[in-house]
């Protein structure tokens, strides 16, 4: 009877332990995938404010007199541009940006001649790219972050996250200011 019942401890001992590292497992395989797919949306940004120098310089020939959407626009890229910011803080600082992006994008309906320009429409065509690839990105990003934050609040998960260094992790959301449409006014 002994070994029976020392046996099944074992059994019982070796299923717990098998359950702890596969769970802990789990745990690091999504934390990688948030933080892969968080890269992801890093190089789409860098890809993104590598264009805008362009887009405002080939503007500048246009629209002189438009400084202030071009300094707001350098601005905006300039903080957006920042790496010690957090998801959140990332997230504002590119949807300003993409507001400023938005209104100098608009600035070519009232200049026929930048609006006719091989550069700029270049450039537009690739800044709206790489605005699709962030798009997908952080939907894939968000998507990751849902899986693992899920994974780590629910039992098992739970129980086995508070013994590792598995943290919350941010989602990637879009500025409400931003998803406002952009007011293109003709002079």
């Amino acid at each position: 009877m002994g070994v029976i019942v020392g046996a099944a401890g074992a059994v019982l001992l070796a299923a717990l332990a098998w359950w702890i590292v596969s769970t802990i497992n789990r745990l690091v395989r999504l934390r990688n995938q948030t933080q892969a797919s968080w890269a992801q949306i890093d190089v789409q940004l860098k890809r993104r404010h590598d264009l805008i120098p362009n887009l405002v310089e080939t503007t500048k020939a246009y629209a002189e007199h438009e400084r202030d959407t071009l300094d707001a626009v350098t601005l905006a890229r300039g903080n957006a541009a920042t790496q010690s910011l957090t998801t959140a803080d990332r997230a504002q600082a590119e949807g300003v940006l993409s507001q400023s992006l938005g209104k100098l994008l608009a600035l070519a309906e009232s200049y026929p001649n930048l609006k006719a320009d091989q550069r700029f429409a270049r450039l537009q065509s690739e800044l709206t790219s790489a605005e699709d690839k962030i798009a997908y990105a952080r939907q894939f990003y968000n998507s990751a972050v849902q899986s693992y934050n899920t994974a780590q609040e629910t039992f098992p998960g739970n129980v086995v996250a508070g013994l590792g260094a598995h943290g919350r992790r941010e989602y990637f959301e879009a500025d409400a200011a931003v998803q406002d449409p952009i007011e293109v006014r003709f002079a």
